[in-house]
């Protein structure tokens, strides 16, 4: 008997009936292989893509099979540093978003964190559809678990991976720092998508990203 597996289905639809309730379109995918033929199936061919730095996308194999496919992408990889602020304004354009969430509360809210802002601005406004793939280590029991667990496991791993001079990337714990590289400048609390379905949450039974 596969305890986990089975463990992790009953979760995930646990989660997906509390962002059900807060009008999301949620669905649970058992694997990271599933996760990401469902995304690729909600974005049309041809229609105009972008997406936030989420290791969970790298992971499920999406932005791959993004650049492999027939649409118009707005790739952070593909254009200088110093081009990326306007890559960042176009992407508010975009058919389609794609992020993951730092943290989901066990109530159905979600809990980003950001230290440019890009990513939260375009999960907010913008794009005509964002949809979110996130792993059920994301999870969190409450809202105030889904703030920690953004703040004291995400932050510190981003700032690892993006070199950042932040007390977090140094001890791996949070510091609640006010400097210039902080990681943590935007914490977003989505709490209800408006309008209705604007905002597709993919759950994946496998750990995705951090």
């Amino acid at each position: 008997m596969n305890v986990k597996g089975s463990r992790n289905a009953l979760l995930g639809n646990t989660l997906v009936k509390a962002l059900s309730a807060r009008h999301f379109d949620a669905c649970y995918c058992p694997t990271r292989a599933d996760a990401c033929a469902k995304a690729l199936e909600m974005i049309a061919p041809g229609s105009s893509v972008a997406w936030g730095g989420g290791m969970s996308l790298i992971e499920c194999g999406l932005i791959d099979a993004l650049r492999a496919g027939d649409y118009v992408l707005f790739d952070r990889e593909k254009v200088l540093p110093e081009d990326r602020q306007a890559l960042y304004a176009k992407m508010l354009t975009a058919d389609t978003f794609l992020m993951s969430a730092n943290a989901i509360s066990q109530t159905g809210e979600l809990v980003n964190i950001d230290g440019t802002g890009n990513r939260v601005a375009a999960l907010c406004f913008g794009p005509k559809q964002v949809i979110v793939i996130a792993g059920l280590n994301k999870a969190a029991p409450t809202l105030r678990d889904a703030v920690i667990r953004a703040r004291s496991t995400a932050a510190p791993l981003n700032a690892q991976r993006f070199l950042l001079q932040t007390p977090c990337r140094a001890t791996g714990v949070c510091g609640d720092c006010k400097g210039a590289d902080s990681i943590c400048a935007q914490i977003v609390l989505t709490r209800l998508c408006r309008p209705a379905g604007r905002i597709k949450v993919i759950l994946c039974g496998e750990d995705l990203g951090f």
